[in-house]
């Protein structure tokens, strides 16, 4: 059954309690943070303790400014104070990000994100069991995990690993190794059918498994408001994101499948010369419609739904979820 997720982009940490106890009222089912301005995975502990039954998501941590170990301890600490709400999400940016923002080392993202999560696994299965570690990777090689480093056992030992993908080939790898796939918001219904789906379908082929053994987690971009002004208002800012996403050529498969590949190239030409405010130009009405969902409050959990039924198993916007009471509707809406 499609469920439907919150996502925030706090200003402040402190805030991430009061927000996810506000999405657990209001009946969403996951509460996703993101990384960008803050530590998600400090946000999400914070926010264990005000929440009981709701999940706890990254959509996404950064995969590649961590070492696997890293990331084990951290999920398995958390997966331990939410009793079992974990869902850790992985992304690998881009790699001026991984490069000049971080100073670490950029490698080909695929196949690293791959060995990310199978060391991760074997890490979580070496705390589980006791057995011993040894994981020999092509990226990381892992042998040593003495009892005084292990935090042992746990209850809900198994933690869903979402990979983050924009393109077909983090699709296969989460089809082959992940519990769920991150989409996008830059991505039409079209580029997800013929895609990403292809690629999810020839990882889970890899790994024998089924469709139903991971879940696709969308964001979606959406023009929402109380009026006609305001769903107006929200699409002119919609059109800026699409064009600001579609400028990186990371990009450009999604744009291509529908001839706009020559559209990225201009943005992408604007963007280094700083001309941020012409960019939005390039996105005409016909591209939006192709990215974006829109509706009044009362009606967008309804036509989400619609949309997406039979491609994903979670919708989310591509909006923070502020607490307001106009996001009870959007729930009531997508579960009528």
């Amino acid at each position: 059954m499609l469920k439907v997720d919150a996502e925030v982009a706090v200003d402040n940490p402190r805030d991430s309690p009061h927000l996810a106890r506000k999405a657990e009222d209001f009946g969403f089912d996951c509460f996703w943070v993101n990384e960008t301005k803050h530590d998600p995975f400090l946000q999400l502990a914070l926010a264990t303790s005000t929440t009981r039954t709701i999940g706890l998501g990254t959509s996404i941590a950064l995969a590649f400014t961590r070492s696997p170990t890293t990331l084990a301890y951290t999920a398995w600490d958390l997966q331990r104070l939410s009793e079992g709400r974990l869902m850790l999400g992985l992304g690998s940016q881009v790699k001026g990000h991984i490069e000049r923002r971080f100073g670490m080392v950029w490698q080909s993202p695929g196949p690293r994100m791959k060995e990310v999560v199978m060391a991760m696994r074997e890490i979580w299965k070496t705390w589980q069991t006791g057995r011993r570690l040894d994981f020999n990777g092509d990226y990381y090689k892992l042998s040593l995990m003495t009892p005084f480093f292990s935090p042992g056992p746990i209850e809900h030992p198994k933690i869903p690993v979402f990979v983050a993908g924009v393109n077909e080939g983090m699709g296969k790898v989460a089809g082959e190794v992940g519990d769920g796939l991150h989409v996008h918001p830059l991505h039409t219904t079209r580029y997800l059918r013929e895609v990403l789906h292809r690629g999810l379908l020839e990882g889970l082929h890899r790994s024998g498994r089924t469709r139903g053994d991971v879940q696709v987690a969308v964001s979606v971009f959406v023009a929402v408001g109380k009026s006609q002004r305001e769903i107006e208002l929200a699409r002119e800012a919609c059109r800026e994101q699409v064009a600001f996403y579609a400028s990186t050529r990371t990009y450009r498969k999604v744009m291509e499948i529908h001839g706009w590949g020559d559209v990225c190239e201009r943005l992408h030409k604007l963007s280094v010369e700083g001309k941020w405010d012409k960019m939005g130009g390039e996105v005409g009405d016909e591209m939006l419609d192709e990215f974006l969902t829109e509706g009044t409050w009362d009606e967008i959990g309804g036509i989400l739904r619609e949309r997406y039924r039979g491609l994903a198993d979670r919708v989310r916007l591509y909006l923070p979820f502020d607490g307001r009471e106009e996001w009870k509707k959007l729930t009531s809406g997508f579960r009528a």
